[in-house]
């Protein structure tokens, strides 16, 4: 097994770790911050827009199961990459949509596929998703993980 990292930002991470757990092969998945400059922040203080942070979903998956590309294709369709720091009723910096790339390798598959999302005009307009060298992941609050699933539910329903 080799295990490798993956970090998506496509808005509340409730409902993009849930569907990232259902990826055969991702074998954890966390909940937190990254791209901020605030110090190990609380959600609350995310919350207000001024660390910088974007929620996140910290991925560990086996890439003899899974490919790279494979959570690349659920990370698009799992929000909407056009719209700039918001998603759904949910609106700020921290919801913007971002994939922080862990090797050069990753960021050239992220850049390849954003280039073929665009070129395909799947979306009316152009894909505001950020594509950044991954930083310090910060784990959010424990209640925060695996929300969804604590509480039985399958999706947030935002979409």
């Amino acid at each position: 097994m080799k295990t490798e990292k993956a970090t998506f930002g496509a808005g509340c991470f409730w409902g993009v770790e849930a569907a990232f757990q259902q990826i055969d092969g991702v074998t954890n998945t966390a909940v937190g911050f990254m791209g901020g400059t605030t110090k190990n922040p609380s959600y609350k203080e995310v919350c207000t827009g001024w660390t910088g942070h974007a929620e996140v979903v910290h991925i560990e998956y086996d890439s003899s199961k899974v490919s790279y590309e494979q959570l690349l294709d659920l990370f698009w369709n799992s929000h909407d990459p056009t719209q700039f720091h918001r998603q759904g009723p949910d609106v700020g910096s921290q919801y913007r949509s971002a994939i922080f790339y862990h090797s050069p390798e990753q960021e050239a598959a992220a850049k390849a596929s954003k280039e073929k999302l665009n070129a395909s005009h799947r979306f009316h307009s152009e894909i505001a998703t950020e594509i950044v060298p991954a930083g310090e992941f910060c784990k959010a609050e424990e209640y925060h993980q695996r929300y969804l699933e604590k509480r039985g539910l399958a999706s947030c329903n935002l979409h």
